[in-house]
Protein backbone atom coordinates (compact mmCIF):
# COMPACT_ATOMS: atom_id res chain seq x y z
CA UNK A 1 0.00 0.00 0.00
CA UNK A 2 3.17 2.19 0.45
CA UNK A 3 2.76 5.29 -1.92
CA UNK A 4 -1.06 4.98 -3.11
CA UNK A 5 -3.26 7.32 -1.54
CA UNK A 6 -6.06 5.90 0.52
CA UNK A 7 -8.70 7.04 -1.84
CA UNK A 8 -7.22 5.15 -4.58
CA UNK A 9 -7.29 1.56 -2.76
CA UNK A 10 -9.54 -1.00 -5.25
CA UNK A 11 -12.62 -2.94 -3.15
CA UNK A 12 -15.94 -1.41 -1.26
CA UNK A 13 -16.83 0.44 1.26
CA UNK A 14 -20.18 0.43 3.77
CA UNK A 15 -21.54 3.85 3.49
CA UNK A 16 -25.03 4.17 5.39
CA UNK A 17 -26.34 0.64 4.90
CA UNK A 18 -25.32 -0.57 1.58
CA UNK A 19 -21.82 -0.94 -0.58
CA UNK A 20 -20.37 1.10 -2.77
CA UNK A 21 -16.95 1.03 -5.07
CA UNK A 22 -14.20 2.61 -3.16
CA UNK A 23 -13.79 6.14 -5.05
CA UNK A 24 -17.54 6.54 -5.04
CA UNK A 25 -17.30 7.03 -0.93
CA UNK A 26 -17.35 10.48 -0.88
CA UNK A 27 -18.81 13.31 1.11
CA UNK A 28 -19.80 17.40 0.24
CA UNK A 29 -17.03 19.70 1.48
CA UNK A 30 -19.96 21.15 3.74
CA UNK A 31 -19.86 18.04 5.74
CA UNK A 32 -20.12 19.30 9.88
CA UNK A 33 -17.85 16.77 10.40
CA UNK A 34 -14.91 18.03 8.97
CA UNK A 35 -15.32 21.92 9.68
CA UNK A 36 -16.46 21.33 13.37
CA UNK A 37 -14.99 17.58 13.75
CA UNK A 38 -18.10 16.11 14.62
CA UNK A 39 -16.74 12.88 13.73
CA UNK A 40 -16.16 9.69 15.97
CA UNK A 41 -14.47 6.67 15.13
CA UNK A 42 -12.88 3.18 16.02
CA UNK A 43 -9.41 1.42 14.88
CA UNK A 44 -9.53 -2.31 14.75
CA UNK A 45 -7.72 -5.33 13.64
CA UNK A 46 -8.53 -8.08 11.91
CA UNK A 47 -6.84 -11.53 12.55
CA UNK A 48 -7.21 -15.05 10.58
CA UNK A 49 -10.41 -13.18 9.64
CA UNK A 50 -11.76 -12.17 12.97
CA UNK A 51 -12.02 -8.85 13.96
CA UNK A 52 -10.27 -8.66 17.60
CA UNK A 53 -12.89 -7.31 20.65
CA UNK A 54 -15.21 -6.23 17.72
CA UNK A 55 -18.23 -5.78 19.39
CA UNK A 56 -15.96 -3.88 22.09
CA UNK A 57 -15.38 -1.27 19.86
CA UNK A 58 -18.53 -0.77 18.42
CA UNK A 59 -20.06 -0.15 21.61
CA UNK A 60 -17.49 2.29 22.32
CA UNK A 61 -18.15 3.89 18.99
CA UNK A 62 -22.04 4.11 20.21
CA UNK A 63 -20.86 5.87 23.22
CA UNK A 64 -17.96 7.96 21.47
CA UNK A 65 -21.35 9.19 19.50
CA UNK A 66 -23.45 9.62 22.91
CA UNK A 67 -20.54 12.05 24.00
CA UNK A 68 -20.83 14.14 21.32
CA UNK A 69 -24.37 14.33 21.55
CA UNK A 70 -25.33 12.44 18.30
CA UNK A 71 -27.08 8.91 18.00
CA UNK A 72 -25.62 6.46 15.49
CA UNK A 73 -28.91 4.95 13.54
CA UNK A 74 -27.61 1.53 13.55
CA UNK A 75 -27.35 -0.70 16.62
CA UNK A 76 -23.98 -2.36 17.88
CA UNK A 77 -24.85 -5.94 16.42
CA UNK A 78 -25.86 -4.24 12.60
CA UNK A 79 -22.14 -2.67 13.15
CA UNK A 80 -20.51 -5.54 13.56
CA UNK A 81 -22.21 -7.72 10.93
CA UNK A 82 -21.27 -4.79 8.80
CA UNK A 83 -17.71 -4.76 9.87
CA UNK A 84 -17.60 -8.59 8.74
CA UNK A 85 -19.18 -8.39 6.11
CA UNK A 86 -17.16 -5.38 4.84
CA UNK A 87 -13.88 -7.57 5.64
CA UNK A 88 -15.36 -10.68 3.57
CA UNK A 89 -16.17 -8.38 0.56
CA UNK A 90 -12.59 -7.34 0.56
CA UNK A 91 -11.40 -10.87 0.65
CA UNK A 92 -8.61 -9.58 3.62
CA UNK A 93 -8.65 -12.31 6.75
CA UNK A 94 -5.82 -9.90 7.78
CA UNK A 95 -6.32 -6.15 8.07
CA UNK A 96 -6.93 -2.71 9.85
CA UNK A 97 -10.51 -1.62 10.26
CA UNK A 98 -12.19 1.67 10.27
CA UNK A 99 -15.51 2.29 11.04
CA UNK A 100 -16.44 6.06 11.55
CA UNK A 101 -19.53 8.17 12.12
CA UNK A 102 -19.90 11.99 11.25
CA UNK A 103 -22.56 14.51 11.11
CA UNK A 104 -23.29 15.59 7.31
CA UNK A 105 -24.37 18.79 5.41
CA UNK A 106 -27.39 19.35 6.20
CA UNK A 107 -26.72 22.77 8.55
CA UNK A 108 -24.02 24.42 8.65
CA UNK A 109 -22.55 26.26 11.65
CA UNK A 110 -21.95 25.34 15.39
CA UNK A 111 -25.58 24.66 15.74
CA UNK A 112 -26.14 21.14 13.79
CA UNK A 113 -29.14 19.21 15.55
CA UNK A 114 -30.64 18.31 12.19
CA UNK A 115 -27.87 17.51 10.58
CA UNK A 116 -27.99 13.57 9.32
CA UNK A 117 -25.92 11.02 11.05
CA UNK A 118 -23.34 8.77 8.62
CA UNK A 119 -21.66 6.14 9.04
CA UNK A 120 -18.91 3.98 6.76
CA UNK A 121 -17.23 1.08 7.44
CA UNK A 122 -13.70 0.40 5.24
CA UNK A 123 -11.11 -1.90 5.65
CA UNK A 124 -7.27 -2.22 3.98
CA UNK A 125 -4.07 -4.00 4.64
CA UNK A 126 -2.19 -2.24 7.18
CA UNK A 127 0.85 -4.90 8.18
CA UNK A 128 2.62 -2.74 10.94
CA UNK A 129 2.26 0.75 12.24
CA UNK A 130 5.95 1.20 13.16
CA UNK A 131 8.92 -0.11 11.25
CA UNK A 132 9.42 -3.84 11.78
CA UNK A 133 13.09 -3.85 12.27
CA UNK A 134 12.63 -0.71 14.54
CA UNK A 135 9.88 -2.01 16.62
CA UNK A 136 11.59 -5.28 17.22
CA UNK A 137 15.07 -3.56 18.68
CA UNK A 138 12.57 -0.81 20.74
CA UNK A 139 11.10 2.64 18.79
CA UNK A 140 12.16 6.03 19.65
CA UNK A 141 9.69 8.68 21.07
CA UNK A 142 10.38 12.66 21.69
CA UNK A 143 8.22 14.09 24.26
CA UNK A 144 5.04 16.13 22.50
CA UNK A 145 5.09 20.23 23.23
CA UNK A 146 1.19 19.42 23.56
CA UNK A 147 -0.35 18.20 26.37
CA UNK A 148 -3.73 15.98 27.09
CA UNK A 149 -6.10 18.35 28.23
CA UNK A 150 -8.53 19.00 31.12
CA UNK A 151 -11.68 16.46 31.37
CA UNK A 152 -13.66 19.16 31.91
CA UNK A 153 -12.71 21.00 28.55
CA UNK A 154 -12.95 18.18 26.24
CA UNK A 155 -15.02 14.73 26.02
CA UNK A 156 -12.20 12.76 26.98
CA UNK A 157 -13.42 9.46 26.89
CA UNK A 158 -14.59 9.78 23.10
CA UNK A 159 -12.48 8.60 20.14
CA UNK A 160 -13.49 11.74 18.53
CA UNK A 161 -11.58 13.20 15.64
CA UNK A 162 -11.26 16.23 16.89
CA UNK A 163 -9.43 14.94 20.11
CA UNK A 164 -6.67 13.81 17.38
CA UNK A 165 -5.40 17.59 16.27
CA UNK A 166 -2.94 17.90 18.58
CA UNK A 167 -1.91 14.09 18.31
CA UNK A 168 -0.75 14.89 14.81
CA UNK A 169 0.70 18.14 15.15
CA UNK A 170 3.05 15.85 18.17
CA UNK A 171 4.13 13.12 15.93
CA UNK A 172 5.03 15.25 13.04
CA UNK A 173 7.46 17.24 15.05
CA UNK A 174 8.64 13.69 16.29
CA UNK A 175 8.95 12.55 12.60
CA UNK A 176 11.04 15.84 11.83
CA UNK A 177 13.48 15.10 14.29
CA UNK A 178 13.97 11.06 13.37
CA UNK A 179 11.83 10.02 16.53
CA UNK A 180 9.05 7.37 15.33
CA UNK A 181 6.45 8.85 17.81
CA UNK A 182 5.85 11.42 20.94
CA UNK A 183 4.97 11.00 24.08
CA UNK A 184 2.39 13.48 25.69
CA UNK A 185 2.10 14.80 28.99
CA UNK A 186 -1.04 15.73 30.41
CA UNK A 187 -2.41 19.36 31.50
CA UNK A 188 -1.33 18.31 35.27
CA UNK A 189 2.43 17.60 33.76
CA UNK A 190 2.37 13.72 34.49
CA UNK A 191 2.67 11.30 31.70
CA UNK A 192 -0.05 10.34 29.69
CA UNK A 193 0.17 8.49 26.90
CA UNK A 194 1.83 8.68 23.01
CA UNK A 195 -0.25 9.77 19.77
CA UNK A 196 -2.05 7.05 19.23
CA UNK A 197 -1.32 4.04 22.40
CA UNK A 198 -1.04 3.46 25.87
CA UNK A 199 2.15 3.30 27.50
CA UNK A 200 3.17 0.95 30.10
CA UNK A 201 7.04 1.19 32.18
CA UNK A 202 8.20 -1.71 34.01
CA UNK A 203 10.55 -1.80 37.28
CA UNK A 204 11.41 -4.67 39.69
CA UNK A 205 9.16 -6.84 37.78
CA UNK A 206 5.74 -4.86 38.58
CA UNK A 207 4.38 -2.71 35.45
CA UNK A 208 3.21 0.67 36.02
CA UNK A 209 0.85 2.94 34.21
CA UNK A 210 -0.92 5.77 33.86
CA UNK A 211 -4.30 6.17 35.18
CA UNK A 212 -6.55 6.88 31.92
CA UNK A 213 -8.35 9.96 33.32
CA UNK A 214 -8.33 12.54 30.38
CA UNK A 215 -7.31 10.03 27.84
CA UNK A 216 -8.70 6.80 26.62
CA UNK A 217 -8.65 3.65 28.20
CA UNK A 218 -8.11 1.53 25.04
CA UNK A 219 -9.04 -1.45 24.49
CA UNK A 220 -5.44 -3.17 23.95
CA UNK A 221 -4.48 -1.69 27.00
CA UNK A 222 -7.25 -3.32 28.83
CA UNK A 223 -6.13 -6.84 26.98
CA UNK A 224 -2.44 -6.64 27.94
CA UNK A 225 -3.77 -5.62 31.77
CA UNK A 226 -5.16 -8.92 32.03
CA UNK A 227 -2.32 -10.63 30.07
CA UNK A 228 -0.23 -9.75 32.44
CA UNK A 229 -2.15 -10.07 35.67
CA UNK A 230 -3.22 -14.02 34.02
CA UNK A 231 0.96 -14.21 34.40
CA UNK A 232 0.72 -13.13 37.57
CA UNK A 233 2.39 -9.73 37.02
CA UNK A 234 1.31 -6.78 39.00
CA UNK A 235 0.05 -3.78 37.50
CA UNK A 236 -0.44 -0.80 39.06
CA UNK A 237 -2.17 1.85 37.64
CA UNK A 238 -0.95 5.65 39.25
CA UNK A 239 -0.07 8.85 38.20
CA UNK A 240 3.70 8.92 36.68
CA UNK A 241 5.56 11.84 37.24
CA UNK A 242 7.95 12.35 33.96
CA UNK A 243 11.26 12.16 36.05
CA UNK A 244 10.24 8.52 37.30
CA UNK A 245 10.98 7.39 33.62
CA UNK A 246 14.50 7.76 34.72
CA UNK A 247 14.23 4.73 37.18
CA UNK A 248 12.02 2.36 34.48
CA UNK A 249 13.73 -0.48 32.80
CA UNK A 250 11.19 -0.87 30.38
CA UNK A 251 8.76 0.92 28.09
CA UNK A 252 6.01 -0.23 25.74
CA UNK A 253 2.93 1.09 23.85
CA UNK A 254 -0.44 -0.63 23.19
CA UNK A 255 -2.93 0.28 20.88
CA UNK A 256 -5.00 -1.65 17.99
CA UNK A 257 -2.75 -0.20 15.53
CA UNK A 258 0.85 -0.41 17.24
CA UNK A 259 -0.12 -3.49 18.92
CA UNK A 260 2.40 -4.21 21.69
CA UNK A 261 5.55 -2.30 21.08
CA UNK A 262 8.68 -1.86 23.18
CA UNK A 263 10.58 1.41 23.15
CA UNK A 264 13.67 2.10 23.95
CA UNK A 265 14.02 5.92 24.42
CA UNK A 266 11.74 8.75 25.64
CA UNK A 267 13.56 12.18 25.01
CA UNK A 268 16.33 11.81 27.37
CA UNK A 269 14.80 8.42 29.18
CA UNK A 270 16.35 4.91 28.34
CA UNK A 271 15.02 1.28 28.12
CA UNK A 272 15.82 -1.90 27.71
CA UNK A 273 13.06 -4.10 25.89
CA UNK A 274 13.40 -7.00 27.91
CA UNK A 275 11.91 -10.28 29.19
CA UNK A 276 8.53 -8.69 29.93
CA UNK A 277 8.09 -6.89 26.91
CA UNK A 278 8.92 -9.88 25.24
CA UNK A 279 5.96 -11.40 26.56
CA UNK A 280 3.20 -9.53 26.27
CA UNK A 281 4.20 -9.03 22.56
CA UNK A 282 3.59 -13.07 22.67
CA UNK A 283 0.92 -13.33 24.59
CA UNK A 284 -1.07 -10.38 22.87
CA UNK A 285 0.46 -12.13 19.71
CA UNK A 286 -1.94 -15.37 21.05
CA UNK A 287 -4.88 -13.60 22.38
CA UNK A 288 -5.60 -11.96 18.88
CA UNK A 289 -5.10 -15.15 16.97
CA UNK A 290 -8.04 -17.65 16.53
CA UNK A 291 -8.29 -20.47 17.74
Amino acid sequence: MAGVPLDQLDGDIWFNGEFVDWGDAQVHVLTHGLHYASSVFEGERAYGGEIFELTKHTERLHKSAELLGFEIPWSVEEIDNACKETLKRQGLSNAYVRPVAWRGSEMMGVSAQHNKINLAIAVWDWPSYFDPEEKMKGIRLDIAEWKRPDPSTIPCKSKAAGLYMICTLSKHAAEAKGYADALMFDYRGQVAEATGANVFFTKDGVIHTPTPDCFLDGITRQTVIGLAKARQLEVIERAIMPDEMADFEECFITGSAAEVTPVSEIGPYNFAPGKISQAMIEDYEKAVTPA
